[in-house]
C-alpha cells in the first residue's frame, strides 16, 4: 500500500514548529502605516478591524460573537478605538437602541493598507490550493489555535 507523500506527523510537527516564530516575527514586523502612528494598537485590534473592514459596519454584539469575545469586552475594544478617532459609532436608523461600529472614513485607507499586506500574502499562499485544501488549512490553524 502506497504512502501519501508529505512529512509524517513527527516531521511536520517540526517544520511548524520552526516556522511558527517566524510567522509571529513577520506579523510583529508589520507597523501600522504612519497615519495610524498616534493610535494605540494591539493585536487584538487587528481582528476587530479586518472584520469592519471586510464585512463592513456591525453591531457590537455581533463583533463580539465574530471575535469569540464577550460583549463587554468588545465593548471596551470599541470604546478604545473610538476615543482614538478609528471607529465611529452611528445609532441604528432601523432601531435606535443599537449602535453601528464602522472603521472612520479618515482612517479607513491606513487600516486598508495596512490589513493588505496580509491579504496579499494570504492571497498569494492559497490561490494554488483546492477549496477543500484551502478548507484543510483553516481549519488546521484554527485547531492549532484552541490547543497552542
Amino acid at each position: 500500500m502506497a504512502t501519501e507523500p508529505g512529512p509524517s506527523v513527527e516531521d511536520g510537527v517540526r517544520e511548524l514548529l520552526l516556522l511558527m516564530p517566524r510567522l509571529v516575527g513577520r506579523a510583529k514586523r508589520t507597523p501600522p502605516p504612519p497615519e495610524l502612528d498616534d493610535v494605540s494598537l494591539a493585536p487584538r485590534h487587528l481582528s476587530l478591524l479586518a472584520y469592519l473592514l471586510f464585512d463592513g459596519p456591525m453591531t457590537v454584539t455581533e463583533l463580539a460573537g465574530r471575535l469569540e469575545v464577550a460583549p463587554t469586552t468588545a465593548s471596551l475594544m470599541v470604546g478604545d478605538l473610538s476615543r482614538q478617532g478609528v471607529l465611529e459609532r452611528t445609532e441604528d436608523q432601523d432601531d435606535r437602541r443599537r449602535t453601528i461600529v464602522s472603521i472612520s472614513e479618515e482612517k479607513r485607507p491606513a487600516v486598508d493598507a495596512w490589513l493588505a499586506r496580509g491579504a496579499k500574502a494570504w492571497q498569494h499562499a492559497l490561490t494554488p490550493l483546492s477549496p477543500a485544501e484551502r478548507a484543510l488549512v483553516i481549519n488546521t490553524l484554527k485547531v492549532f489555535e484552541q490547543y497552542g
